[in-house]
């Protein structure tokens, strides 16, 4: 160590390090800028160029998830490079933009998704960015890795994960979710069964740290009509269904009016929810004859919203509870 920058490759034990990397501990001050570490005493920023990689003993073929917790240190647009290796597919990493910051502590955590293509991967955080200082660059903490078990459609739902309870891990200290990106970032979607198909992400949520209407997880709409939730199944031409869903809200300090806008085909619903920030949800129920073969089921938000604690942290309404049946085996549903 030299200060607080790492000279060493493997001074941090199981990582391996190249470029400016520096070992931060909480309370670090930059500046007029405290830094914060949310898991434990430390962290790592990576400067210019620097990365961070371990290899890890996997299952060829099984389907991860990863998790991480990143804040910006600095007012330029820093990015995020996640790769793995050896990887089959051509261009499979993701550059996961942090301009914009969806929590109010400054920490977000994201997922990325990947297919095992050996029995042991590298997995590598990198810092692709070239600042005017090469002291600004993300801190990165709280890295895991999870098992996903793609779940199959059932009697009782058409829809793959309608519930949302498989996902990406959650940290048990983190309050903020985790971020999910879109589709143009992540073709492995850490939310199995659905796909984030708009220019932000979607953030998962659970039910230690949220409102969260059924189950123990749920997804968070939280940048407007630039994320949006897809899933396509298959249907018969002429048969009519019914999608039903609830929307509330995370209990997150998001007031006001909360839209969902569901799609299914060529009909769609739009639902509001008069949310005080508290928790709550509402039943919604949208019916449909399907006119292809396939159908495209999407949900996004009507508005942006933003939490009433002046942070300026962006949130929106809530999806759980997903269901698609056949509409003659839902008559007694009531919405």
């Amino acid at each position: 160590m030299k200060g607080t920058v790492v000279t060493h490759p493997n001074a941090i034990p199981n990582w391996q390090i190249s470029g400016y990397v520096e070992y931060i501990k909480s309370g670090h001050k930059q500046g007029d800028m405290l830094l914060i570490v949310p898991e434990g005493a430390f962290a790592v920023r990576l400067g210019n160029e620097a990365s961070i990689k371990q290899k890890i003993k996997v299952t060829k073929g099984r389907f991860y998830s990863m998790t991480f917790s990143a804040a910006r240190t600095c007012a330029q647009e820093e990015k995020l490079n996640v790769s793995v290796s050896p990887n089959l597919e051509t261009n499979d990493w993701a550059i996961l933009p942090m301009q914009t910051m969806y929590s109010n502590n400054g920490w977000d955590s994201y997922a990325w998704a990947f297919v095992a293509d050996a029995d042991e991967v590298e997995i590598t955080v990198h810092n692709p960015g070239v600042e005017e200082d090469p002291a600004c660059g993300p801190l990165i903490d709280s890295v895991a890795l999870k098992v996903l078990y793609p779940p199959k459609r059932t009697g009782v739902n058409m829809l793959k994960n309608g519930n949302f309870e498989e996902g990406p891990y959650v940290f048990p200290n983190a309050s903020w979710g985790v971020l999910i990106p879109p589709k143009i970032e992540d073709d492995h979607s850490p939310l199995p069964g659905w796909i984030i198909e708009s220019l932000k992400a979607v953030k998962y949520i659970d039910l230690k740290h949220f409102s969260v209407p059924e189950g123990r997880r749920a997804v968070e709409l939280v940048a407007g009509k630039e994320s949006a939730l897809t899933q396509v199944v298959k249907t018969e031409v002429n048969k009519t269904y019914a999608l039903s869903f609830a929307v509330g809200d995370a209990g997150n300090g998001c007031a006001g009016t909360l839209g969902v806008e569901a799609y299914a085909g060529r009909d769609n619903i739009k639902v509001t929810y008069a949310s005080k920030g508290k928790g709550g949800f509402k039943k919604a129920l949208l019916r449909f004859e399907a006119v292809s073969p396939r159908t495209r089921i999407m949900f996004l938000s009507t508005f942006y919203n933003m939490q009433s604690d002046s942070s300026g942290s962006l949130c929106g309404p809530v999806i759980d509870d997903v269901k698609l049946l056949v509409a003659h085996k839902i008559r007694s549903l009531r919405v």
